[in-house]
């Protein structure tokens, strides 16, 4: 069986939780990270719901593309639709990415688009709305601002900047 690539774009990027191969930036031309996700389980819960990243359609992203063993596939498809459909507000899908290496390659990748459709879909929200969410959100997996600061901590040692993270972990900063 031969090896595949997963894509990462939020806490994939820094908390894969598989064992992979190699790790990479790449591309991924379609759709771009938003926080656009209410996070009833790993951030957050159904009555005081967080917020997380999700793939929405339209412009490209950067993240960390991780190269699996072939023979690790199944266990690692497992885990991931264990973590990332616990609820179903994602979609797990097959899409190209290109890897930042010489020559930029294109390969498959399996990564995880948000269901505009799922009722955890927060859509675009105003700026106090998202900032009233993060400092609310706690769930399995702790706080929803250290969920933030993690994101932005790696997306910026990748020499990345999300303007709506950043204004996030600076209000954070403030309180």
């Amino acid at each position: 069986m031969s090896d595949f690539w997963v894509f990462g774009y939020g806490s994939l990027m820094w908390r894969p939780g598989f064992d992979y191969l190699e790790s990479e930036t790449a591309d991924l031309a379609g759709a771009h990270r938003s926080l656009c996700v209410y996070s009833w389980v790993h951030r957050g819960t159904r009555a005081r719901p967080g917020l997380v990243l999700g793939l929405d359609r339209g412009g490209s992203c950067r993240g960390v593309a991780f190269r699996v063993a072939g023979r690790d596939r199944a266990a690692v498809l497992a885990y991931l639709r264990e973590r990332e459909l616990v609820t179903d507000v994602y979609r797990e899908v097959s899409r190209p990415i290109r890897l930042r290496r010489e020559g930029r390659p294109e390969v498959a990748a399996v990564t995880y688009m948000v269901d505009r459709d799922h009722q955890q879909y927060a859509g675009r929200l105003p700026p106090d709305a998202i900032l009233a969410h993060v400092r609310a959100g706690y769930g399995q997996s702790g706080a929803n601002s250290d969920y933030i600061v993690s994101t932005v901590a790696h997306l910026r040692a990748l020499g990345l900047t999300d303007p709506i993270l950043e204004r996030v972990v600076a209000a954070l900063a403030d309180t």
